[in-house]
Order: structure tokens, then C-alpha cells, then sequence
């Protein structure tokens, strides 16, 4: 089905706070929008609006036809701890709720209720048109080319893997058969295969589609179209085109508004000038005009008092454009310089020789293993590790510090090795204890200092005497960065960075890293990030096996 959302002049309030207002959108048939913005600026809200999830202070949102289908898959999917995965698939396409409403209508026919033939008629269109009649087949196929066994669908989502659940979160979009498909975040935790397979999803589905997407390359291979959200006015501006486009037509927007601004501004000043010189002129006139000539000349002293009285009316008059340019529609309004990330990560005294070694290590859970591990980590060595989701990446990096009971052989670590660590699970920031007071630990700052370190992260008093386990995934990550230019590293270790970053954020963070000197690990999929930082050693683990490919 051919469908049209349009939003009219939506506004949405969080306890008295404008977090969207006024926004216009319209997303049309085989439309591929992306929407951008700094963290906390409403990109999650809109797709909740959009989807009819979210409470309206004002506006509107009206489908084209009103029984088209819009799906919202979030960026923490709220998993159930009784649910199994074939449930959880089934509530997150939408099938589930579609059954829900089938059986209600089947029950009123039964029963004879009026009108119950067209709402069975609805529910079953419905139904069929969301993929409910062969979503098991489907989801069996899409979860064996996920690798997933197919045990797995009658397994409790609580008891997967990271990577399990990252496949099952995927698997729920490849599913999804909406007219108008809203994603938020999909990228986040996907391996370059997941990444690859989502990236098809996209080209080959016949409805419009609206992104949240931190990940660039995604962004520029997947869209046709980008929203920008405004942090000071809150509303939306539409730029056609892909994601370089967009960067292209922004950047020449930016550049225009700043030019327009300053030829304004040059205009004023002259005006400014002009009124200030025809005003001195004026007063020293009159008051020349007002002395009494010599020779008693009346007529002379006349025409010094008609040329004051000319001048004054030209101040009036330099006066009245001054006003009307500064008051009517030839004022411009400086452009706004935004708030912007500056990154840093304190350095401490270098390490040992070597930072950390793996001896025939292994490490044994139930349904996999990792190694044996034979590694070194020698000091300065920046070393990315790749691979697919589950394939015991993360249990590397735990190993290698020491955070991974071995089954057998040695781990070490070297001396005087001072770690800086951002966890794929933002662990510091988890649990109930404040940020501020995590942050005090973790750094051995006053209040104070963690105030204004905080500050340049873009977190203020709310979100540092909150519960750290309160903090929103953007939240969380920046708080983790700040730690790292909080308290001095000399070993940096980086698992999935840019998950829940915002753009400019990453920027920042690709700049940080490319410039630190100490030792460097880094796991990520994000292809630019791998692009901008430098390496100089690549390892890729697979099934638990552990493989080194040249730099």
C-alpha cells in the first residue's frame, strides 16, 4: 500500500520544556529520511510523534490512507524477561497486535455484534498485509541466515548473548512489513555483515522510510533526504539529497546566513555612523545659528537656522531607516555559533614495554569458547579488533584485562598501565549511584571540577544528580567520555564508541583518538571511524578464534 504521513505544526512539551515545536514533515511513498541533531534534542520524540506514541501539546499527524501501517522499532528495544524471542519478533513487526485485534473481531462476529463484519474485514486486511500469516516460516529463514539457531526463537530474549540479541533485534526489522517504517538507532551493536544486510533492507522495501542513524556511511548509502532538528528553535529543516549532500547544503547555508548577517550588520554600522555625524552636525549648527552675528545680520542668521533645521530633519530621517532595518523585515539576526564538543583525552606517563599478554588463554561458557589466545599488546601498538557480533570481541578485551577468569593458560598485565575504558554496556554509568558521584570516583575530582568537565560534555545538573542508570544511551556514552579526559590514560580502550553518539560528538572523537599517544584498542563497525583513526595492528575473532591481518 502506497502511503503519506503528514505532520502540521507539531509541538511537544516535557514537563514545561519545548522539545519540539512547529514542526512540519511530510513523508511520501519510497521517501528515505534521515533525521539529525545533538543528543537530547528531540530526534527520538519526533519518530515517537510520528508514530502516534507520544502525547501532542499541538499539531497534527494525519495518514494517507488512515489505515496505513507505521511501525516504530526503537533503539533499546524493551525486551520482556518472560518473552521469548518468536514473541518478542511478533511484538516488534507489529504481528502481535495485529493478532490481538484479529481475534477481537472474529469473536464479535461470533457473537453477532453490529457492524462486526466490516471491522472483521479490517483486521483481517490488516493482518494479512503486516505478515502475520507466515511470519514464523520468515522468521525461522531470517534467523538460520542470521546464524542464530533455531532454537533460539523459543529461548527467553533474557538469556541471549550481546550478539544473539543484536541478530534477534535485526531480525525484527528484516521482518517488518510496514507501509512507513520508523528506525531508531538501527545501526547500533550490527556487525559489517548485519550493516550489509540492513543497508539491502532498505534499497529493496517498497514503503518510506524514517532513520535516527549516528553511523555516516549508513546514512549517505541509505537516504535520499535529511531532517535536521533545531536545538534553539526546535523545528525541522528539510534538505534534499543524501548525506554528504547534506553536509554540502548545510555548510553553504551556514556560510550564506553569516554573510547575509554581516552585510547587514556593515549596513547598520554605515547607518549608525551616518545618524551619529549628521547629529554632531545638527547641534554645533544650532548652535552656531543661535549666536548673535557681529554685524547684526538677520538674514544670515536665518539661513544658519534653516540649515540646522535641515539637519536635524536628515537625522530624523537616517533615523527612521535605522529603525525600520532594525525593527521590520530587512533586521537579521546573528546566526546562532553552536555549542560545540571539544574532545580531549589526558594523557599519563607511558607504560611498560609491554601492556598485556595472553598465553594460550582460554575462556569456556556454555555453547562457546574463546582461543586458545596467544597475544601480546606492546606499548603505542593501536589495535582494532573486528568481527561478527557473538564472536567474542568484547570477551577479548575482557580477557586481556584481566576482567575474564581464563579456563586455562596466563594473562598479564604490564606495569604502569593506566586504563581508559568505554564498555559496549556504558557499565560505570548502570547503576543507581549519581553520575557526579561516579564521575568523583573515577576521576579524584571535587564537585566542582566534575561540574565543569561534565559542562563541556554537554551535561548539566540534571543529568549529573540523576541515577546514572537514568541517563539516556547518549548520556551514558558522553559521560563515559568525559571520564577519559577527566583522569590520565596511557592505554585507551574503546568497545563500540560511537553507539549513541551524535555526529559532531564522533567528529570529536576521531580527533581525540587520531591524537592520542598512548596504546589504543579499539572494537567498532563504523566504517569511518576506521577510515579516520589510525591503526597499527588489526585483529579479527571469529568463533572464538582469534586471527591477526595486516595493518
Amino acid at each position: 500500500m502506497s502511503a503519506t504521513l503528514v505532520a502540521t505544526d507539531l509541538t511537544v512539551l516535557r514537563g514545561g520544556t519545548v522539545v519540539l515545536e512547529g514542526v512540519s514533515l511530510t513523508v511520501a511513498p519510497g521517501d528515505r529520511l534521515g533525521v539529525v541533531g545533538p543528543n537530547g534534542v528531540g530526534k527520538s520524540t519526533l519518530l515517537r510523534a510520528l508514530a502516534g506514541l507520544v502525547r501532542l501539546d499541538g499539531g497534527r499527524v494525519e495518514l494517507s490512507p488512515p489505515t496505513a501501517l507505521v511501525g516504530l522499532l526503537p533503539q533499546e528495544p524493551d525486551r520482556r524477561h518472560d518473552e521469548t524471542l518468536r514473541e518478542y519478533l511478533a511484538r516488534r513487526t507489529g504481528v502481535a497486535a495485529a493478532q490481538q485485534a484479529l481475534d477481537a473481531a472474529t469473536e464479535d462476529l461470533t457473537v453477532g455484534v453490529a457492524g462486526a463484519d466490516d471491522g472483521y474485514s479490517l483486521a483481517l486486511e490488516r493482518w494479512l498485509a503486516i505478515g502475520a500469516a507466515d511470519l514464523d516460516v520468515r522468521a525461522e529463514q531470517v534467523i538460520a541466515d542470521l546464524g542464530l539457531p533455531a532454537a533460539a526463537l523459543d529461548r527467553p530474549t533474557a538469556t541471549l548473548s550481546g550478539g544473539q540479541a543484536a541478530r534477534g533485534s535485526l531480525a525484527s526489522i528484516l521482518l517488518s512489513r510496514f507501509d512507513i517504517t520508523l528506525l531508531d538507532e538501527p545501526t547500533n551493536d550490527l556487525d559489517f555483515d548485519g550493516l550489509e544486510r540492513l543497508e539491502r533492507y532498505v534499497e529493496q522495501m517498497s514503503g518510506a522510510l524514517v532513520v535516527v542513524s549516528h553511523d555516516r556511511e549508513f546514512l549517505d548509502r541509505s537516504i535520499d533526504a535529511v531532517a535536521e532538528i533545531d536545538q534553539h528553535q526546535h523545528g525541522v529543516t528539510r534538505y534534499a539529497g543524501g548525506w554528504d549532500a547534506y553536509l554540502e547544503a548545510r555548510g553553504l547555508a551556514r556560510r550564506q546566513a553569516r554573510e547575509r548577517f554581516e552585510r547587514y550588520a556593515d549596513r547598520r554600522a554605515g547607518l549608525v555612523e551616518q545618524v551619529q555625524r549628521q547629529r554632531e552636525q545638527s547641534v554645533r549648527g544650532a548652535v552656531r545659528a543661535k549666536r548673535r552675528s557681529p554685524d547684526s545680520d538677520r538674514s544670515a542668521r536665518g539661513a544658519r537656522i534653516e540649515a540646522a533645521t535641515k539637519s536635524a530633519g536628515r537625522v530624523r530621517t537616517l533615523q527612521t531607516q535605522l529603525d525600520r532595518m532594525e525593527r521590520g523585515d530587512e533586521a537579521v539576526a546573528e546566526p546562532r555559533k553552536e555549542w560545540q564538543l571539544r574532545m580531549s583525552i589526558a594523557a599519563a606517563p607511558r607504560s611498560g614495554d609491554v601492556v598485556a599478554t595472553l598465553d594460550g588463554a582460554v575462556v569456556e561458557r556454555p555453547g562457546f569458547q574463546l582461543g586458545p589466545v596467544d597475544l601480546t599488546v606492546a606499548w603505542a601498538d593501536r589495535i582494532v579488533i573486528t568481527g561478527r557480533n557473538g564472536g567474542g570481541k568484547s570477551t577479548l578485551l575482557a580477557a586481556l584485562l584481566g576482567r575474564q577468569p581464563l579456563t586455562a593458560g596466563r594473562h598479564s598485565l604490564g606495569s604502569g598501565v593506566l586504563l581508559g575504558e568505554v564498555d559496549q554496556a556504558r557499565t560505570h554509568f548502570r547503576g543507581e549511584s549519581t553520575a557526579a558521584d561516579v564521575a568523583e570516583a573515577a576521576t579524584a575530582s571535587s564537585p566542582a571540577d566534575v561540574r565543569t568537565l561534565f559542562a563541556k560534555f554537554g551535561l548539566g545538573p540534571d543529568q549529573m544528580t540523576r541515577p546514572a542508570s537514568s541517563l539516556s544511551p547518549g548520556e551514558r556514552t558522553r559521560a563515559a567520555l568525559a571520564l577519559l579526559q577527566g583522569a590520565g590514560v596511557n592505554c585507551l580502550v574503546l568497545d563500540e564508541p560511537t553507539n549513541h553518539l551524535d555526529l559532531p560528538a564522533i567528529e570529536q572523537l576521531e580527533q581525540a583518538v587520531e591524537g592520542f599517544e598512548g596504546t589504543l584498542l579499539l572494537v567498532t563497525h563504523d566504517r569511518r571511524l576506521l577510515e579516520a583513526v589510525r591503526v597499527t595492528r588489526r585483529l579479527s575473532v571469529d568463533a572464538g578464534q582469534v586471527t591477526e591481518a595486516p595493518a
